[in-house]
């Protein structure tokens, strides 16, 4: 059974068809990434994940409960971290933490001991006394994502994540979300920024216009040309060599190497053994955007084309 699975959902606010058609599914101990433009419905769709919104129709299922008839059941199974979640400003750290872990019927004791873990766990154990109020953006966010933790739960719900967080805690939150995986969790992450998700993610849903992207349409996109970035480490003779092998129209040069539009990887492969056979020093032969990066763009140029 899947950890999180998602049939024909749709919603509505009056004549704005926020989510119109969306059926995915996420496999327990994987990381799924919900990707999608502004306005695309990822809020509202993680809302009714969440049971803070019903569907119009379609159905839900958290760990195999229904977020509308059985909401107690989806809760306790669930961690729900929004974009923004209030902090309780007057509360340290540890208390704010202590409190959540009450809320889900821990005593006393084993909600302190709770709160330590986390405080440990998403690294705040400096500010573990001092008043919410007085957290970064960055920190507020770790806070938050403890909270969504402080009671387990089987599946995380997890809305931009990264956003505040500097380089060195983005990697640390990298490394969480691929351990929680690793123990069983189910995990959804909405994010814009793509090379996050790259890194952590199993798999993508990607929506647009309320409505997820076909499977057989998110493969199409896959295996469209890409642009792949060169570097050598000697520039001139690079241009040259891709002349010489008929991309001297199509390359676009810049200080950093040259970019050049492949139909397939075959012809990446053949384009490299080229260079390097003709002596070119290559450095670095890779796409010029990430795997996610390069679906989601070609599934909106396909989408704006329809």
């Amino acid at each position: 059974m899947a950890g999180i699975t998602v049939a024909g959902v749709a919603r509505s606010f009056g004549e704005v068809h926020a989510v119109r058609d969306a059926s995915f599914e996420v496999a327990r101990g994987s990381v799924a990434g919900l990707i999608g433009p502004n306005g695309a419905g990822k809020t509202t769709l993680l809302l009714m994940l969440a049971s803070l919104l019903a569907p119009d129709s379609g159905t839900i299922r958290i760990a195999g409960y229904d977020p509308v008839t059985e909401p107690h059941q989806v809760r306790r199974r669930m961690g729900w971290m929004p974009d923004v979640l209030g902090s309780w400003p007057t509360l340290s750290v540890r208390v704010a933490l202590a409190t959540s872990a009450r809320m889900y019927g821990m005593g006393a004791d084993e909600a302190s001991a709770r709160a330590q873990e986390l405080i440990e766990l998403v690294d705040l154990a400096p500010l573990a006394e001092q008043a919410t109020r007085v957290l970064s953006r960055g920190q507020k966010q770790r806070l938050s994502l403890a909270r969504a933790l402080v009671h387990d739960p089987e599946v995380l719900l997890l809305d931009e994540p990264a956003s505040g967080l500097d380089p060195a805690a983005r990697a640390e939150l990298r490394e969480l979300v691929r351990r929680l995986a690793g123990e069983g969790k189910t995990i959804l992450v909405s994010s814009h920024v793509l090379a996050e998700l790259e890194e952590m993610a199993d798999s993508a849903v990607y929506l647009a216009a309320g409505a997820t992207a076909a499977p057989e349409d998110v493969a199409r996109a896959g295996r469209a040309a890409r642009h792949w970035r060169i570097r050598s480490l000697d520039a001139e003779r690079l241009v040259a060599a891709l002349g010489a092998a008929g991309f001297g129209e199509v390359a676009v040069v810049d200080r950093l190497g040259a970019v050049v539009p492949l139909a397939s990887e075959q012809d990446a492969a053949q384009l490299l053994a080229h260079l390097i056979g003709t002596g070119v020093p290559v450095s670095s032969f890779a796409p010029a955007v990430g795997d996610l990066e390069h679906v989601f763009h070609d599934l909106n140029r396909a989408g704006g084309d329809a």
